[in-house]
């Protein structure tokens, strides 16, 4: 689950992390009237939605007077941002965050995420704040810095000496980047984050450190130990068929190709998304119904996989476990009653009571194809999609 970056920001300011004085607001004349209360005479009017870019965008104004944030919130409220993470459709902008103008002195870029390769988290910095890192890691790998951290006894002020020795930081501002960082830990550890990035993290003429962005990413199975975090979901910002997905306990991404797979099991799906793509066509989702799937689950599987008006086949891949294939097959044969299927369906079943579910679904009467292996089945809906 993402979070905005006021949400964000809230929740470093519960850390002690030091952000600058700004309000999310959701009007021109609430904009207005906040501007007042800012106390710099500089104020930075920013998009709220969950995607990066928002400056190259022009999802961020800076009004060097205040006369103008009326006119840069009535600019962006409403709007249609488009950025590199939203796609073409773009995102609306339905709040603005006003923030109090902060005198620069340096820029760097810092994020806490899990490494699943190593299984701890890792911080990772930089003196190349306000540029995305995946850009710097490219171009100047040797200026990424990484900091491992035990999980087993935590974070300790040496992680933090590592880091501010490598950057360079002067002994005023590597103290507070030490405390900083520790209680960036505290707060990835104790609310069940997967990523927090501040980009940039900037140094003030002052000698002050502030946090001038905030994204945050959280791992969903820990949501029900955190229902402050839990209470910040905005639907706004998610796609409809993800919403209704979650509703019945189903993984669902939406992506942008022609093929619907229903699978059971991320390595599964993984799996099935990359033989698509090498049979010659492109994923429209990611759509796990899990290990324990009921008929009822399969059946709003199959109808949110139709719901979707750029799926022109559907692929069926399960390897029946603890879900067993005649769940499947009596899922699909009920969505079938409630839905028109109008679009090719294969389907592969292996595994508990796979010949069962395939002697189902050919008593069935629906138009559809069997494959006897997952190479098989994506060659056949691939096929049957391009007219091929």
């Amino acid at each position: 689950m993402n979070i905005h970056e006021f949400q964000g920001k809230k929740l470093f300011a519960q850390y002690n992390i030091p952000v600058p004085q700004g309000k999310a607001v959701y009007s021109v004349d609430e904009a207005e009237q906040y501007a007042k209360e800012i106390h710099s005479n500089v104020v930075v009017v920013k998009a709220q939605i969950h995607a990066g870019g928002r400056g190259k965008a022009g999802g961020v104004k800076l009004a060097r007077e205040k006369k103008d944030v009326a006119r840069f919130a009535k600019e962006l409220l409403g709007k249609t941002l488009v950025t590199h993470q939203t796609g073409p459709e773009g995102r609306c902008v339905r709040k603005i965050l006003l923030e109090e103008g902060v005198d620069i002195g340096k820029e760097l870029y810092l994020s806490i995420l899990i490494d699943r390769t190593y299984s701890r988290p890792v911080f990772i910095t930089s003196l190349e704040g306000g540029m995305e890192i995946e850009e710097v890691a490219e171009r100047t790998p040797e200026k990424v810095i990484k900091e491992y951290i035990d999980p087993s006894v935590g974070f300790q002020p040496f992680n933090g000496r590592n880091m501010a020795f490598r950057l360079g930081l002067e002994p005023e501002i590597a103290k507070q980047f030490i405390a900083m960082a520790g209680n960036l830990y505290k707060l990835l550890t104790q609310k069940g984050a997967s990523l927090i990035e501040i980009n940039p993290l900037v140094i003030t003429k002052d000698k002050r450190l502030i946090a001038l962005d905030a994204k945050m990413s959280f791992d969903d199975n820990a949501l029900f130990r955190n229902e402050d975090i839990k209470a910040l979901r905005d639907l706004d910002e998610e796609e409809e068929l993800e919403i209704e997905a979650s509703k019945h306990g189903l993984n669902y991404v939406k992506l942008n190709g022609n093929i619907g797979c229903m699978v059971n099991g991320a390595g599964l799906a993984m799996a099935t998304m990359d033989v698509v793509k090498l049979a010659g066509s492109e994923p429209a989702n990611f759509l796990d119904v899990g290990g324990g799937a009921s008929k009822e689950t399969v059946k709003h599987a199959f109808q949110i996989l139709l719901a979707d008006k750029n799926v022109k086949g559907v692929f069926v891949n399960i390897f029946g476990g603890i879900v067993r294939c005649e769940r499947i097959a009596g899922g699909i044969i009920d969505a079938a009653k409630e839905v028109e299927i109008r679009v090719p369906l294969v389907v592969r079943l292996e595994g508990t009571n796979a010949k069962e579910g395939l002697e189902m679904l050919k008593g069935s009467g629906l138009n559809l194809q069997v494959a006897s292996d997952i190479w098989e089945g994506a060659q056949k809906v691939v096929k049957l999609v391009n007219g091929k």
